[in-house]
Protein backbone atom coordinates (compact mmCIF):
# COMPACT_ATOMS: atom_id res chain seq x y z
CA UNK A 1 0.00 0.00 0.00
CA UNK A 2 1.08 3.48 -0.72
CA UNK A 3 -0.43 6.59 -0.20
CA UNK A 4 -2.20 4.83 3.02
CA UNK A 5 -2.36 7.68 5.29
CA UNK A 6 -3.93 9.83 2.14
CA UNK A 7 -8.39 9.83 1.51
CA UNK A 8 -8.36 7.20 -0.41
CA UNK A 9 -5.44 5.11 0.88
CA UNK A 10 -6.61 5.14 4.54
CA UNK A 11 -10.28 3.68 3.44
CA UNK A 12 -8.52 0.87 1.82
CA UNK A 13 -6.60 -0.44 4.11
CA UNK A 14 -9.64 -0.72 6.59
CA UNK A 15 -11.47 -2.60 3.39
CA UNK A 16 -9.19 -4.98 2.87
CA UNK A 17 -9.95 -8.59 4.45
CA UNK A 18 -8.34 -9.83 7.47
CA UNK A 19 -6.89 -13.00 5.65
CA UNK A 20 -4.16 -10.77 4.08
CA UNK A 21 -1.07 -9.51 5.22
CA UNK A 22 -1.24 -5.79 4.30
CA UNK A 23 2.32 -3.94 4.07
CA UNK A 24 2.09 0.16 4.18
CA UNK A 25 5.09 2.10 2.57
CA UNK A 26 5.35 5.69 3.89
CA UNK A 27 8.38 8.11 4.37
CA UNK A 28 7.53 8.48 8.18
CA UNK A 29 7.00 4.31 9.52
CA UNK A 30 6.92 6.08 13.27
CA UNK A 31 4.43 8.37 12.76
CA UNK A 32 1.90 6.14 10.77
CA UNK A 33 -1.11 4.62 13.15
CA UNK A 34 -2.76 1.81 12.28
CA UNK A 35 -5.36 -0.65 14.09
CA UNK A 36 -5.63 -3.16 11.39
CA UNK A 37 -4.16 -6.41 12.57
CA UNK A 38 -1.91 -8.20 9.83
CA UNK A 39 -0.27 -4.71 9.06
CA UNK A 40 3.30 -4.06 8.56
CA UNK A 41 5.07 -0.42 8.08
CA UNK A 42 8.20 0.11 6.46
CA UNK A 43 9.97 2.80 5.23
CA UNK A 44 10.01 4.03 1.34
CA UNK A 45 10.10 6.78 -0.65
CA UNK A 46 9.69 7.16 -4.15
CA UNK A 47 12.56 9.29 -4.98
CA UNK A 48 14.93 5.98 -2.90
CA UNK A 49 15.13 3.20 -5.14
CA UNK A 50 16.50 1.04 -2.78
CA UNK A 51 13.91 1.79 -0.40
CA UNK A 52 11.65 0.99 -3.09
CA UNK A 53 13.30 -2.56 -3.72
CA UNK A 54 12.57 -3.28 -0.15
CA UNK A 55 9.29 -2.30 0.16
CA UNK A 56 7.41 -4.27 -2.61
CA UNK A 57 9.73 -7.47 -2.01
CA UNK A 58 7.76 -10.62 -1.26
CA UNK A 59 4.44 -8.57 -2.26
CA UNK A 60 1.63 -9.90 -4.52
CA UNK A 61 -0.48 -6.83 -4.95
CA UNK A 62 -0.10 -2.88 -4.57
CA UNK A 63 -1.96 0.09 -4.73
CA UNK A 64 0.01 2.58 -6.43
CA UNK A 65 -0.62 6.42 -5.21
CA UNK A 66 1.40 8.83 -6.65
CA UNK A 67 0.97 12.98 -7.01
CA UNK A 68 0.72 13.64 -10.72
CA UNK A 69 2.63 17.10 -9.91
CA UNK A 70 6.13 14.93 -9.62
CA UNK A 71 7.98 13.25 -12.19
CA UNK A 72 9.93 10.01 -11.92
CA UNK A 73 8.21 8.83 -8.87
CA UNK A 74 5.78 5.82 -11.06
CA UNK A 75 9.02 4.90 -13.56
CA UNK A 76 10.60 3.89 -10.21
CA UNK A 77 8.32 2.00 -8.43
CA UNK A 78 6.60 -0.16 -11.33
CA UNK A 79 10.70 -0.61 -12.06
CA UNK A 80 11.17 -2.24 -8.60
CA UNK A 81 8.02 -4.07 -8.44
CA UNK A 82 8.91 -5.39 -11.85
CA UNK A 83 12.01 -6.60 -10.67
CA UNK A 84 10.05 -8.14 -7.41
CA UNK A 85 8.10 -10.11 -9.12
CA UNK A 86 4.98 -8.12 -7.94
CA UNK A 87 1.98 -9.76 -9.56
CA UNK A 88 -0.39 -7.04 -10.12
CA UNK A 89 -0.70 -3.03 -9.38
CA UNK A 90 -3.74 -1.47 -9.09
CA UNK A 91 -2.88 2.75 -9.87
CA UNK A 92 -5.19 5.48 -9.02
CA UNK A 93 -5.70 7.61 -11.49
CA UNK A 94 -8.81 9.92 -12.46
CA UNK A 95 -11.57 10.25 -14.72
CA UNK A 96 -10.07 13.38 -16.45
CA UNK A 97 -7.55 10.98 -18.67
CA UNK A 98 -10.74 10.06 -20.73
CA UNK A 99 -11.95 13.60 -22.06
CA UNK A 100 -10.59 14.36 -24.99
CA UNK A 101 -10.10 18.30 -24.22
CA UNK A 102 -8.43 17.88 -20.92
CA UNK A 103 -4.93 19.36 -21.38
CA UNK A 104 -3.34 20.46 -18.59
CA UNK A 105 -0.48 19.43 -17.48
CA UNK A 106 -2.12 17.37 -14.31
CA UNK A 107 -4.06 15.08 -16.54
CA UNK A 108 -0.98 14.72 -19.27
CA UNK A 109 1.41 13.64 -16.52
CA UNK A 110 -2.17 11.04 -15.41
CA UNK A 111 -1.91 9.94 -18.67
CA UNK A 112 1.63 8.71 -19.12
CA UNK A 113 1.68 7.27 -15.53
CA UNK A 114 -1.33 5.15 -17.02
CA UNK A 115 0.82 4.47 -20.20
CA UNK A 116 3.59 3.00 -18.17
CA UNK A 117 1.70 0.65 -16.46
CA UNK A 118 0.12 -0.73 -19.00
CA UNK A 119 3.43 -1.24 -20.65
CA UNK A 120 5.43 -2.35 -17.60
CA UNK A 121 4.80 -6.20 -17.95
CA UNK A 122 2.59 -6.17 -14.64
CA UNK A 123 -0.90 -7.48 -14.66
CA UNK A 124 -2.70 -4.22 -13.58
CA UNK A 125 -6.29 -1.66 -13.15
CA UNK A 126 -6.94 0.97 -13.30
CA UNK A 127 -9.31 3.31 -10.72
CA UNK A 128 -10.67 6.61 -12.68
CA UNK A 129 -12.55 8.68 -10.61
CA UNK A 130 -13.94 11.55 -10.47
CA UNK A 131 -13.59 14.62 -7.50
CA UNK A 132 -14.20 13.54 -4.10
CA UNK A 133 -16.65 14.78 -2.05
CA UNK A 134 -14.58 15.05 0.89
CA UNK A 135 -13.07 18.14 -0.97
CA UNK A 136 -15.65 20.00 0.50
CA UNK A 137 -13.94 19.68 4.05
CA UNK A 138 -12.14 22.74 2.86
CA UNK A 139 -14.86 24.30 3.09
CA UNK A 140 -15.06 23.70 6.92
CA UNK A 141 -13.72 26.60 8.15
CA UNK A 142 -15.66 29.26 6.54
CA UNK A 143 -18.60 26.84 7.35
CA UNK A 144 -17.64 27.24 10.88
CA UNK A 145 -17.21 30.93 11.11
CA UNK A 146 -18.76 33.01 8.93
CA UNK A 147 -21.98 30.49 7.80
CA UNK A 148 -20.04 30.72 4.28
CA UNK A 149 -18.70 28.69 1.39
CA UNK A 150 -16.21 29.85 -0.93
CA UNK A 151 -16.62 28.03 -4.22
CA UNK A 152 -14.40 28.99 -7.54
CA UNK A 153 -17.98 28.16 -9.35
CA UNK A 154 -20.90 28.35 -7.49
CA UNK A 155 -22.72 26.52 -10.46
CA UNK A 156 -19.94 24.46 -11.48
CA UNK A 157 -21.42 20.53 -11.75
CA UNK A 158 -19.47 17.39 -11.09
CA UNK A 159 -20.74 14.02 -10.51
CA UNK A 160 -18.17 13.87 -7.37
CA UNK A 161 -17.62 10.23 -5.34
CA UNK A 162 -17.44 9.12 -2.02
CA UNK A 163 -14.10 8.37 -0.75
CA UNK A 164 -15.11 5.30 0.52
CA UNK A 165 -16.40 3.71 -2.47
CA UNK A 166 -13.40 4.16 -4.59
CA UNK A 167 -11.74 2.17 -1.98
CA UNK A 168 -14.61 -0.18 -1.86
CA UNK A 169 -13.48 -1.08 -5.35
CA UNK A 170 -10.10 -0.71 -4.76
CA UNK A 171 -10.00 -3.92 -1.91
CA UNK A 172 -11.82 -5.85 -4.13
CA UNK A 173 -9.69 -5.34 -7.06
CA UNK A 174 -6.46 -5.81 -4.90
CA UNK A 175 -7.85 -9.61 -4.10
CA UNK A 176 -9.55 -10.76 -7.19
CA UNK A 177 -7.75 -11.46 -10.27
CA UNK A 178 -11.10 -10.80 -12.98
CA UNK A 179 -10.01 -7.18 -12.54
CA UNK A 180 -6.24 -7.10 -13.96
CA UNK A 181 -6.37 -5.62 -17.25
CA UNK A 182 -9.46 -3.48 -16.72
CA UNK A 183 -10.03 0.38 -16.16
CA UNK A 184 -12.72 1.76 -14.41
CA UNK A 185 -14.21 5.07 -14.52
CA UNK A 186 -16.59 5.87 -11.09
CA UNK A 187 -18.47 8.63 -9.87
CA UNK A 188 -21.22 9.31 -7.40
CA UNK A 189 -24.76 8.80 -8.54
CA UNK A 190 -25.64 12.11 -9.40
CA UNK A 191 -23.75 15.76 -10.53
CA UNK A 192 -23.67 18.51 -7.88
CA UNK A 193 -23.09 21.84 -8.11
CA UNK A 194 -21.11 23.81 -5.20
CA UNK A 195 -24.87 25.44 -4.74
CA UNK A 196 -26.38 22.34 -4.51
CA UNK A 197 -24.15 20.98 -1.56
CA UNK A 198 -24.23 24.35 0.60
CA UNK A 199 -27.74 23.45 0.57
CA UNK A 200 -27.58 20.07 1.85
CA UNK A 201 -24.56 21.21 4.23
CA UNK A 202 -27.26 23.90 5.75
CA UNK A 203 -29.66 21.68 5.88
CA UNK A 204 -28.08 19.08 7.88
CA UNK A 205 -26.73 21.66 9.66
CA UNK A 206 -29.60 23.46 9.89
CA UNK A 207 -28.88 26.83 9.54
CA UNK A 208 -28.65 28.74 6.73
CA UNK A 209 -25.23 28.92 4.41
CA UNK A 210 -24.25 31.04 1.80
CA UNK A 211 -22.61 30.34 -1.07
CA UNK A 212 -19.89 32.98 -2.59
CA UNK A 213 -18.35 32.88 -5.69
CA UNK A 214 -14.79 33.57 -5.47
CA UNK A 215 -13.72 33.63 -9.28
CA UNK A 216 -10.85 33.00 -11.28
CA UNK A 217 -8.84 36.24 -9.82
CA UNK A 218 -8.92 35.61 -6.51
CA UNK A 219 -9.07 31.59 -7.12
CA UNK A 220 -5.87 32.15 -8.72
CA UNK A 221 -4.13 34.71 -6.07
CA UNK A 222 -4.88 31.86 -3.81
CA UNK A 223 -3.28 28.96 -5.95
CA UNK A 224 -0.37 31.06 -6.63
CA UNK A 225 0.68 31.46 -2.59
CA UNK A 226 1.04 27.20 -3.03
CA UNK A 227 1.21 25.99 -6.49
CA UNK A 228 3.66 26.94 -9.84
CA UNK A 229 2.36 28.56 -12.26
CA UNK A 230 2.14 25.52 -14.93
CA UNK A 231 -0.35 23.81 -11.73
CA UNK A 232 -1.90 27.05 -11.64
CA UNK A 233 -3.32 27.10 -15.08
CA UNK A 234 -4.00 23.14 -15.07
CA UNK A 235 -6.26 23.65 -12.40
CA UNK A 236 -7.97 26.97 -14.17
CA UNK A 237 -8.25 24.31 -16.89
CA UNK A 238 -9.78 21.61 -15.49
CA UNK A 239 -12.51 24.39 -13.64
CA UNK A 240 -13.14 25.73 -16.86
CA UNK A 241 -13.87 21.86 -18.14
CA UNK A 242 -16.15 21.45 -15.09
CA UNK A 243 -18.21 24.99 -15.47
CA UNK A 244 -19.07 23.80 -19.32
CA UNK A 245 -20.44 20.51 -18.07
CA UNK A 246 -17.61 18.02 -19.21
CA UNK A 247 -17.42 15.99 -15.55
CA UNK A 248 -21.77 15.52 -15.18
CA UNK A 249 -21.64 11.90 -16.77
CA UNK A 250 -22.01 9.16 -14.32
CA UNK A 251 -20.11 6.02 -14.12
CA UNK A 252 -21.94 3.72 -11.03
CA UNK A 253 -21.85 0.56 -12.48
CA UNK A 254 -18.47 -0.82 -11.41
CA UNK A 255 -19.30 0.72 -7.97
CA UNK A 256 -22.72 -1.68 -7.57
CA UNK A 257 -21.21 -4.80 -9.37
CA UNK A 258 -18.29 -4.81 -7.63
CA UNK A 259 -18.98 -3.83 -4.45
CA UNK A 260 -22.86 -5.11 -4.17
CA UNK A 261 -24.00 -1.83 -2.93
CA UNK A 262 -25.35 1.29 -4.88
CA UNK A 263 -22.62 4.80 -5.01
CA UNK A 264 -23.25 6.62 -1.91
CA UNK A 265 -24.88 9.86 -2.04
CA UNK A 266 -23.44 13.50 -0.86
CA UNK A 267 -25.90 13.83 1.45
CA UNK A 268 -24.55 10.00 2.91
CA UNK A 269 -21.29 11.49 3.01
CA UNK A 270 -22.31 14.76 4.29
CA UNK A 271 -24.01 13.56 7.20
CA UNK A 272 -21.12 11.05 7.93
CA UNK A 273 -18.86 14.07 8.56
CA UNK A 274 -21.18 16.54 9.47
CA UNK A 275 -19.19 17.17 13.09
CA UNK A 276 -16.13 18.75 10.46
CA UNK A 277 -18.23 21.13 10.00
CA UNK A 278 -19.43 22.26 13.45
Amino acid sequence: MTGASGTVGREVVRRLPPQHTVRVMTRRPDTYRHTRPGTQVVGGDFTDEDSLARAVRGVTAAFLVTSPLTTGWDERFLHAAHRARVEHVVKLSAAAVLDPGADDTITRRQRTCEYLLRTSGLAWTLLRPRAYMSNTLTWAHTIRTQHTVHALHHTSPVACIDPRDIADVAAHTLTQPQHTGHAYQLTGPTPLTPLQQTTTLAHLLGHPLHCHEQGEHNARTTWRTTYPEPIVQALLHRARRQQAGTKTHTHTTTITHTTGHPARTYTTWATDHLTHFT
